[in-house]
């Protein structure tokens, strides 16, 4: 640098103090919001893997069926696609702050009330509140990321996704050890934990987004419309919504393929908890598989054949194997962290990204409710697994027919208004 030259020369000190200060700030609102992202994003499963192994305990002490159990299966998906139509209009109402921030005090308070719930009216209604709150943070963490880290959606993608799936595995591990030493209920409780902990930085967060609007005024957020006529989100929606349907139906019923094949209800809940735990593999390599290649279609048809190969050999050799079905299968769902990365890839803005994540998440999760509930019907009319095992492979195949189309490499054509 040359010194003489006044463009390139050192502010006064005066002057660069002030703005050292500035950039310190922002460096520390950055580590709040990435420390209070990642808190959240490890309770947005916690509610739904913590319940799955104890489903058979808890309905033997509180009296209800295999369907009922069905319908604890179909909650998750059924209250996020609530979140995702509740949740666009709610942000522009409210900002994405001050949603996070209720969204996360809804969570805790759910997770809580329901461990401690003596009928199956207040396991639901609880479940319910707990999940809703999760399917708010499932939509508003992907336009958060674009807004506070849009020059690292990749890396932070993998963060984030990475604390989501060890907010799937660690409870469902945990699940039946807890209950056995300490009771179900606890094991449930124990839970609440988590959103309390995220609670003190959204406070901060929500408040910091208050006082900058006060001071540089409120922006206009755009309604973004239109999503219902572009095929891309249609695309996006069924390789979301389908992606989900499959997990969630073998949440819920692993444990009892694995208990019918003659296993103990331990095995039961490591296999889902492996299961969980193989998201890691996608959670490390789908961000940066989306962010690096134009069209990433090649991988789903991987993930998709390790999913079919596994479903395949844990349907009809759940026994023999067993290991290596799992391992397929907790491979296949890749494609959840890819459309979740692929959201704000193929999006301008994030508005745009919370449009689309809204669209494709409430319509995707709308779909995949249908997949424990569907399941445990064809199972009890059946008495076996083939059928579960046809309709689940019919949810592979629109699966990747949404995929070929959400891969596309350009950005989803929708409208501001």
């Amino acid at each position: 640098m040359l010194v003489n030259d006044p463009e390139s020369a050192p502010a006064p000190p005066a002057a660069a103090a002030p703005q050292r200060d500035a950039d310190r700030a922002a460096r520390h609102g950055r580590i709040l919001v990435v420390v209070a992202i990642l808190v959240f994003a490890f309770s947005l499963r916690t509610a739904v893997t913590s319940i799955a192994p104890l489903l058979t305990r808890i309905a033997d002490e509180v009296g209800f069926g295999a369907t009922t159990i069905g319908v604890f299966g179909m909650m998750p998906t059924a209250m996020f696609a609530t979140a995702g139509f509740l949740t666009p209009a709610l942000s522009r109402r409210l900002g994405l702050e001050r949603l996070t921030l209720a969204a996360v005090l809804v969570t805790g308070v759910g997770i809580a009330v329901r461990a401690y719930s003596s009928s199956t009216a207040g396991l639901l209604l609880w479940s319910g509140a707990a999940l809703l709150g999760m399917g708010i943070g499932n939509i508003v963490i992907p336009p958060l990321v674009k807004r506070y880290f849009g020059d690292r959606i990749a890396l932070m993608s993998t963060a984030y996704i990475t604390f989501v799936q060890l907010g799937t595995a660690v409870p469902a591990a945990l699940a039946v050890p807890v209950a056995d030493a300490h009771g179900w209920r606890v094991s449930l409780a124990v839970w609440a934990l988590v959103p309390a902990v995220a609670l003190p930085p959204w406070i901060a967060i929500a408040l910091a987004r208050r006082r900058d609007r006060a001071e540089h005024g409120t922006p206009s957020t755009p309604r973004v419309t239109g999503l219902w006529r572009t095929g891309r989100a249609w695309g996006m929606t069924f390789m979301f919504g389908m992606t989900s349907l499959v997990t969630y139906a073998l949440f819920t019923w692993l444990p009892t393929i694995i208990t019918d094949a003659g296993g103990s209800e331990s095995l039961g809940g490591t296999v889902v908890a492996v299961f969980s735990a193989l998201g890691f593999f996608g959670t490390l390599v789908a961000p940066t598989i989306c962010a690096r290649l134009a069209n990433p279609f090649g991988f789903v048809l991987f993930f998709m054949t390790c999913l079919i190969a596994g479903l395949a050999g844990i349907v009809w050799a759940p026994m023999h194997g067993t290991w290596a079905w799992v391992l397929l299968l907790g491979i296949g769902p890749t494609t959840f962290p890819m459309a979740l990365t692929l959201i704000n890839l193929r999006t301008r803005s994030d508005a745009e990204s919370a449009a689309l994540s809204g669209f494709a998440q409430g319509a995707g999760y709308l779909l995949a409710c249908t997949g424990p509930l569907l399941v445990g019907v064809l199972h009890e009319a059946t008495h076996g697994w083939t059928a579960p095992a046809a309709f689940l492979l019919a949810a592979i195949v629109a699966l990747t027919a949404g995929a070929a189309v959400a891969c596309r490499p350009l950005p989803v054509v929708i409208r501001d208004v």
